[in-house]
């Protein structure tokens, strides 16, 4: 059964979906792909903790690397990427061509971002941290202003000193 809580971000408001206790879904307001509330089940806040806890640590840089129970639903494909995606360590980017290339598959460079763009969980699943060939910023679901944000934030410049 899926259940889910908002939480406050520096990002603004965060929505997290659990399905049986694990989490599948981190969405940004006014993301797009964002599923219909209605399909992220009765609000639970006290399922969430430690993903809060751990989203807190993150944001105050002082957590590099999530350590969730993830369930991630796609497409074998986009699962490879999802996993891809959380194999790019803090702080680093790919582009969608490197990324393709290390799956496996150098000529996927745009399947690589349709999947990065249905990415159910972001932040936790950093698929910010994936770049335009050329080293710009390009898509992202929960708009670039906050894509460039996060890659400020994993770069060193505190939360505080992006607004």
């Amino acid at each position: 059964m899926k259940q889910h809580t908002v939480t406050d971000s520096p990002y603004g408001p965060l929505t997290l979906v659990a399905d049986d206790g694990v989490l599948c879904g981190l969405y940004m307001a006014g993301q797009r792909h964002r599923p219909p509330q209605e399909s992220f089940g009765p609000r639970d806040d006290s399922l969430f903790g430690e993903a809060e806890e751990q989203l807190g640590a993150y944001f105050a840089g002082e957590l590099t690397r999530f350590r969730l129970e993830l369930r991630l639903d796609g497409t074998p494909f986009q699962r490879s990427v999802w996993a891809g995606l959380r194999r790019i360590p803090y702080g680093e980017t790919r582009t969608y061509g490197e990324l393709a290339a290390e799956l496996g598959a150098p000529t996927a460079s745009r399947a690589v971002g349709l999947a990065n763009g249905r990415n159910p969980i972001g932040i936790i699943v950093p698929c910010h941290r994936v770049i335009g060939a050329g080293g710009g910023l390009t898509g992202y679901g929960g708009g670039l202003d906050r894509k460039r944000r996060l890659l400020d934030l994993e770069n060193g410049t505190p939360v505080s000193a992006l607004f």
